[in-house]
């Protein structure tokens, strides 16, 4: 029952050597980084490109192109810095770009008394960022890392240039009605069986998970399933670790953060997948309100929850905008 439960609700190619090209090649913008590219990151070049930074918190995976100010990019549950390639490919030229691994999720590997609550995951992205010599960046975020991105807004504030937040949690909103089933599933112990069943039955798998936060859920080839399922079920360690993490979403990370964020002045621009059940339009609203830096909403129509990683050219174009803002 509660297998059945989840998969109604759990709703939840570059070649090698062009992944470097913008290491490689800091000043070429021979393609507009707005503009879509001939050839997308796959998952063998991000497995190549994937390094790991020795911190107290453990091997924290990350993958980082370009030069110049850093930017940021915090993934969303069950998925992996892979998730935000395609913004990779697009915005290298203009930015040293940097996706890490949450605690808990994806290939960052952790003892297994590590926290990974989103506190902790505030404090291992601020080391992270101290490893690599980062003392400012541009956040762009979804889903529960937007949570991270809020919280760590607020602790480290002078971090922190501008904040684009896609589908994510809100203070009234965290987590929400609909995740609930797969925390449940995470106390039962059984979540990574469940997750585990992507890679035998990939079908069934784009029918249940991709079809509630896809508008397209092919999105999930095999490689992608393989890149987000297999590291958090590939031992027992890692899936206790992929259970605590998805507890670890209760109680509420961002209870009493508005006060807060009503103080903050960064410039923040919200995204939102207009189609999205879990992470509803008054979220976005609700954002918008709340910060006093909003520079408005751009809703995608169609788009559900990970809309990023199906639109990598919008995350790209309102990136830009926001960069350049004055």
């Amino acid at each position: 029952m509660k297998h059945r439960f989840f998969l109604k609700f759990a709703g939840l190619a570059l070649a090698a050597s062009t992944l470097g090209a913008c290491a490689s090649h800091p000043e070429s913008h021979s393609t507009p980084a707005h503009a879509s590219v001939a050839q997308e990151t796959d998952a063998a070049a991000w497995r190549a490109a994937r390094r790991f930074a020795l911190l107290s918190f453990g091997r924290i995976a990350y993958v980082e192109r370009g030069s110049g100010d850093a930017a940021l990019f915090l993934h969303g549950a069950p998925l992996n810095g892979f998730q935000w390639r395609g913004a990779f490919d697009r915005l290298c030229d203009v930015r040293r770009c940097i996706a890490p691994d949450f605690m808990g999720l994806g290939y960052s590997e952790v003892p297994e008394a590590q926290a990974l609550d989103a506190a902790a995951q505030v404090d291992m992205l601020a080391a992270l960022l101290d490893s690599l010599g980062v003392s400012q960046v541009d956040i762009v975020a979804s889903d529960s890392g937007g949570a991270v991105a809020q919280l760590f807004l607020v602790k480290f504030p002078q971090r922190v240039r501008t904040l684009l937040l896609t589908n994510c949690d809100t203070e009234p909103n965290s987590p929400p009605p609909k995740v609930m089933p797969v925390i449940e599933l995470s106390r039962a112990g059984t979540l990574a069986a469940s997750t585990a069943a992507w890679l035998t039955d990939p079908a069934m798998a784009r029918s249940t998970f991709g079809a509630a936060v896809f508008q397209n859920p092919d999105t999930l080839t095999r490689e992608v399933l393989e890149t987000y399922a297999s590291p958090v079920v590939s031992t027992p360690k890692r899936q206790a670790q992929y259970h605590a993490f998805h507890k670890a979403l209760l109680p509420n990370p961002l209870a009493g953060i508005e006060a807060k964020l009503l103080r903050t002045h960064v410039p923040v621009r919200i995204v939102w997948g207009q189609s999205d059940d879990i992470f509803s339009n008054e979220d976005a609203h609700y954002l918008d309100r709340t910060f006093p830096g909003s520079q408005g909403i751009r809703f995608v129509p169609g788009g559900k929850m990970f809309f990023q990683e199906e639109n990598p050219d919008i995350i790209a174009e309102e990136a830009l905008r926001l960069w350049k803002a004055p």
